[in-house]
């Protein structure tokens, strides 16, 4: 799983064959996460990302899902230990 623009000065660039959704919302928020081979599925039911700046600092996640099929983003829905 690869999430861009996590980097300093990395800019967000979609790559050709690649789909991405935008991460909505908390720490992770205008970011791209590769979702290329996901089902529609598994894009609503999102993610669980590793994210050392939420609520949890260091080894925390945070909790991203989709609304609708096809929207192409995913929507913070909190963070866990």
């Amino acid at each position: 799983m690869r999430i861009y623009g996590t980097e300093a000065g990395e800019p967000s660039i979609r790559r050709p064959g690649h789909t991405y959704a935008e991460l909505i919302g908390g720490p992770l928020d205008g970011q791209l996460l590769d979702v290329t081979g996901w089902t529609a599925q598994q894009v609503l039911d999102g993610a669980l990302l590793i994210s050392e700046i939420g609520m949890y600092g260091q080894g925390g996640r945070s909790d991203y899902a989709g609304r609708e099929v096809g929207r192409g983003q995913l929507f913070w829905q909190g963070d866990t230990p």
